[in-house]
């Protein structure tokens, strides 16, 4: 084996190993997030951030506190096995990847209407609360969620 031989097995084996790693990395975030919106302090975690809300608020009028959280449990906890999925169906995989888009766009937004995102009493922004620091994690998990979808689109054409 030549150098260049050698240098392109190893940039394939590590980026295979990262892609590995993000991908179920992310599988892992949501599957563990969606099991917990089952539970009932999960389900009260979030009354603020959907409350608050111009785009959410409404589905309090519709469903009850816990009703929604499990909703939202089955959606992520649907994401992240559709995700998994990749190596054997990646069009099923896309859908995962739109479906983990759509919902950390959505929690993202959360960062804009949610009171108490930025701690006042350090002078707001840009200092975080405990909650905007929640949310701001999602900013790297809808990059995660944009490559998964890139990723199982490139399968697709192969």
């Amino acid at each position: 084996m030549t150098t260049q031989q050698i240098e392109s097995t190893q940039k394939n084996t590590f980026d295979t190993a990262a892609g590995l790693i993000v991908r179920y990395g992310l599988v892992i975030v949501l599957a563990w997030y969606g099991g917990l919106k089952f539970m009932r302090y999960e389900a009260e975690g979030i009354v603020p951030l959907v409350s608050d809300s111009p785009l959410m608020s409404w589905v309090y009028d519709v469903f009850s506190v816990s009703t929604f959280s499990a909703l939202l449990g089955v959606f992520e906890i649907a994401a992240a096995v559709l995700l998994a999925v990749k190596p054997w169906w990646p069009k099923i995989s896309v859908a995962g990847s739109l479906l983990a888009v759509a919902l950390f766009a959505s929690t993202i937004s959360f960062m804009f209407t949610t009171t108490g995102v930025f701690e006042d009493a350090q002078g707001g922004f840009p200092a975080l609360s405990l909650t905007g620091g929640f949310l701001m994690k999602d900013i790297a998990l809808l990059g995660i969620s944009v490559w998964t979808l890139a990723d199982a689109v490139r399968a697709l054409r192969r």
